[in-house]
């Protein structure tokens, strides 16, 4: 009896041993299985432009002087020299995305590009929805005619008339909110031929955009009417969640606006400085 019992005891022993074993090995398989099915964190905005090696940039390339193609055809521009700066302060290079002003937002909402320097203003609902870099124009609206029309002088006027707009600018909210019929054009340079050419009677446009185009043009028939008595403050735009690369798109802004880079390029095209 006691011999059977010792038997019985060895066996319950080994069976225990095995056990045990099986056990530690289904634990180490089910560690391995939960450490195979963790996801890598997702790269940020910064660290995803790092490892391409590009900073993908909208813009409109018609919009002088902020952005355009100069007569032998090359991208230039206020905006294309900051955006081309801030690319060689994050060690990487510029890639522009060229793009009408109506599909910038849309542009960005699908990732055709990490950012957009194009003069866009930074205004409350826009950052509901984006991020924005601190600004690095600001500008005012400017009511522009023909150099003959003498009926409209204020944005009052606008009542009734044909103003050609950009559809998604924040500047055709104010032709629309003076009463204006709105015509879609696809940039300045359109408005202004249609206004020149007396196919819509007014523009409401860039205070910074009419002066150069003054200064390109000082014949061109047309004039200011009225000047809204607000700045707008304009940024480089960002789809939401892009802190760490706004973090480094405005320190390169302010290295910029620190030791006179900034103001070599605005003097360039503007003659002062128009950050201010």
């Amino acid at each position: 009896m006691r011999k059977r019992l010792s038997v019985l005891a060895l066996v319950l022993v080994i069976m225990a041993l095995l056990a045990s074993a099986c056990g530690n090995h289904n634990a180490k398989n089910n560690s391995q299985g939960t450490d195979q099915g963790k996801t890598s964190k997702p790269q940020s905005a910064l660290e995803a432009v790092k490892a391409s090696g590009k900073l993908r940039i909208g813009t409109e390339g018609t919009y002088a002087p902020y952005t355009y193609h100069d007569n032998n055809g090359k991208l230039t521009g206020f905006d294309v020299e900051i955006a081309q700066e801030v690319s060689k302060r994050l060690g990487v290079k510029p890639e522009f995305i060229e793009t009408q002003w109506d599909g910038m937002f849309a542009g960005l909402d699908a990732k055709r590009f990490d950012t957009v320097f194009n003069e866009v203003a930074i205004t409350d609902e826009r950052k509901q929805k984006y991020d924005f870099s601190d600004s690095y124009i600001t500008s005012k609206a400017v009511l522009i005619v023909r150099k003959d029309n003498n009926e409209i002088k204020s944005f009052a006027d606008l009542k009734g008339k044909k103003s050609g707009q950009s559809l998604t600018s924040n500047l055709t909210a104010i032709a629309k909110d003076n009463g204006a019929e709105i015509v879609g054009v696809e940039g300045f340079n359109q408005a202004i031929d249609l206004l020149t050419s007396s196919r819509i009677d007014a523009t409401v446009n860039d205070s910074l955009s009419y002066l150069d185009l003054k200064k390109q043009k000082p014949d061109a028939p047309i004039k200011v009417a009225a000047e809204s008595a607000d700045a707008s403050q304009n940024g480089a735009l960002f789809i939401k969640g892009s802190d760490d690369l706004v973090q480094a798109v405005n320190k390169a802004l302010a290295e910029m606006k620190s030791d006179g880079t900034y103001l070599k390029i605005s003097d360039k095209y503007f003659g002062a400085d128009v950050s201010k």
